[in-house]
């Protein structure tokens, strides 16, 4: 079997958007328009152990007498897949057939196959010439079903732009040439993820962030692209979750995955100096602003508002307090959902996808700067984070003397070196002593950025306040806005202590990457 690379942008539609879609000028004059109906059955072990391994197996009925047996593999995530296809006669899959592709250790001959879900989709095909590059554009409509209760279904809209030839680069101009047409987004869920979704009842689930996976001669590039991608589908999921429902966890997740991949682009600096990636650091900063608030308000709610009320259960203004917070959080999420709405929004996080698999970063003139782009990713790994705890251990050594402003860059450096740390450990985990060592330092660093949290939920609790009292519709919930702060500011004592003994935890934690 053939290997392959299959590089293919992907992304998501509502179906009332396909007509306007189909009249792009991209599309509306190609020439011949082919449809055709697939069927795709998707196999796994009972274990699943392909899905484990980040890997597809699947039968595709081409509806023309003909099958193909294809296997994928993760690639990095988003952008490059691996693809292994041969035509078959029967619609199980060949176990044979698999000995050259990375499943055949996974698959014994005698090992029986589970077809989990069948995908059925419309495709319509356009071979699109857009700038040097040759284009396969498919728009498939249909649904993914259980095969053991076809009754379960979901929906499936989506438009696959695969480079046939050309510059990959290409695909995100194309890209953002249609979704001038139609309200497109970045696709970053599978067909066969959403399958799987189906069989395990997690169809609208908040994404969190998953350890990241390397290849073993990955390059500092190569890892980069993976950790990014990884953001942008934690990022994606939880988008899709917000505009779906006003979902707290989705809310602080998509907030988590636009941090981290804030701080890659820190950690990974080195790589990526170019005007280009300047503007769209500053861009993904401007309009991820309003989705803040909403998530200080939840925080507050659930937190320091909450205990206020089991402390004092019989103060009247606290409840005048919280409805005159609810009211505040209610306009806080209409504007995050304003932005994820957005024309300006949609398009950022596609040229962001744009950016990291293709960017001009990936094809330095400077011969030191390609060198460092071309190296192991292991070795960049652990000279970042030789600085970053450097830089951590310098700047927190006064935290019970700095300002609130101050302590809070201190903050970001901790979650920089925890998110380079969760990043990069995959590329460490050789040894059962340097594995207990990277759990110990892990847990350090959580625990100083988590206690510098709460001292910063204590700052903004504080300013909240002053200015729930200033703005109090009644007089009661102005004096319990007043209570309340002096509540908040009494906690900043035994959390700064609480600080004070993390830091040196931390300070004393030996690397485990060295």
């Amino acid at each position: 079997m053939t290997p392959d690379r299959e590089i293919e942008l992907k992304l998501a539609c509502d179906p009332s958007a396909l007509d306007a879609l189909t009249r792009s000028p991209a599309l509306a004059d190609v020439g011949r328009v082919e449809t055709t109906r697939l069927s795709s059955t998707y196999f796994d072990t009972h274990d699943r152990r392909l899905a484990g391994a980040r890997a597809t197996l699947r039968i595709r009925d081409l509806g023309d007498g003909r099958r193909v047996q294809t296997v994928k593999t993760a690639g990095d995530g988003l952008f490059e897949r691996g693809e292994w296809e041969r035509d078959v006669t029967t619609p199980d899959p060949d176990i044979a057939l698999l000995a050259d592709t990375p499943v055949a250790g996974l698959i014994a001959g005698d090992d029986p196959l589970d077809a989990l879900f069948t995908v059925s989709v419309e495709r319509t095909i356009r071979r699109v010439r857009h700038r040097r590059s040759s284009v396969e554009v498919a728009i498939d409509v249909g649904r993914v079903f259980k095969s053991e209760d076809p009754e379960a279904s979901l929906p499936i809209c989506e438009i696959e732009l695969e480079l046939k030839s050309g510059k990959a680069e290409d695909l995100f101009s194309l890209a953002g040439v249609l979704m001038q047409a139609a309200p497109l987004r970045l696709g970053v869920v599978t067909k066969s993820a959403r399958g799987h979704a189906l069989l395990d009842g997690r169809l609208s689930d908040v994404a969190h962030a998953n350890p990241v996976v390397f290849a073993e001669d990955e390059t500092a590039a190569g890892a980069f692209r993976s950790v990014a991608n990884a953001c942008l589908t934690q990022l994606r999921v939880n988008e899709d979750v917000m505009l779906a429902r006003r979902d707290p966890d989705a809310l602080h997740q998509l907030r988590v995955a636009i941090r981290r991949l804030r701080s890659a682009f820190s950690l990974f600096g080195p790589l990526l100096d170019h005007a280009r990636f300047e503007e769209l650091k500053a861009e993904l900063k401007r309009l991820s602003e309003p989705l803040g608030p909403a998530r200080d308000l939840d925080v507050f709610l659930a937190g320091a508002l909450t205990d206020e009320r089991e402390r004092r259960p019989e103060e009247p203004g606290l409840k005048a307090l919280e409805k005159q917070i609810q009211i505040r959080k209610s306009r806080a999420y209409d504007a995050a959902l304003e932005t994820l709405r957005s024309p300006e929004w949609r398009r950022l996080v596609v040229d962001l996808a744009g950016w990291i698999n293709a960017g001009a970063w990936l094809s330095p003139r400077d011969p030191e700067r390609r060198a460092l782009v071309e190296g192991p990713a292991r070795n960049f790994a652990a000279s970042v984070l030789d600085k970053r705890f450097a830089r951590l251990r310098k700047k927190s050594r006064r935290i019970a003397k700095i300002g609130d402003e101050e302590r809070h860059q201190v903050r970001i450096a901790a979650k920089k070196l925890r998110y380079g740390v969760e990043f990069f450990s995959t590329l460490f985990e050789n040894k059962p002593k340097r594995e207990k060592r990277r759990v110990d330092f892990l847990k350090a660093v959580k625990k100083l950025q988590g206690r510098l949290g709460d001292l910063n939920d204590v700052a903004n609790g504080h300013e909240l306040m002053a200015d729930a009292a200033r703005s109090g519709r009644t007089r009661s919930a102005a004096f319990a806005a007043g209570v309340t702060a002096a509540d908040v500011d009494a906690r900043a004592e035994p959390l700064m202590e609480e600080a004070k003994a993390a830091r040196k935890a931390f300070s004393d934690a030996k690397p485990f990457w060295r």
